[in-house]
């Protein structure tokens, strides 16, 4: 039986969609992160997708800017995050402790 996570904080669904598309973004980056070793072509296939994510995470922010959501509440989408395995996903984008990789 899984532990019972947190519950995500409310937010609006522009928020969501940045939340998902921030992490997605942050997973390729993980991906591509050269410290972190693997072969070019799962690097290459990361980066080719990074494109697209990184689109995606534009129109969300495009989007909460035109609906008038002109201020990111960095608390609350901080709780989202970790709810949602974010510090782990986004640990893999920096460098390893050395001689890790």
């Amino acid at each position: 039986m899984l532990p019972d996570l947190p519950p995500l904080p409310a937010l609006t669904r522009a928020e969501g969609d940045l939340i998902d598309r921030y992490l997605e973004t942050a997973d390729l980056l993980g991906r591509v992160n050269p410290a972190r070793g693997g072969d070019t072509y799962r690097g290459l296939r990361a980066a080719q997708a990074l494109v697209r994510k990184a689109a995606e995470l534009r129109d969300a922010l495009a989007l909460m800017h035109q609906r008038g959501e002109t201020e990111l509440h960095g608390d609350t989408l901080a709780r989202a995050l970790r709810v949602l395995d974010g510090e782990r996903r986004t640990a893999r984008v920096a460098l390893p402790p050395d001689g890790v990789g």
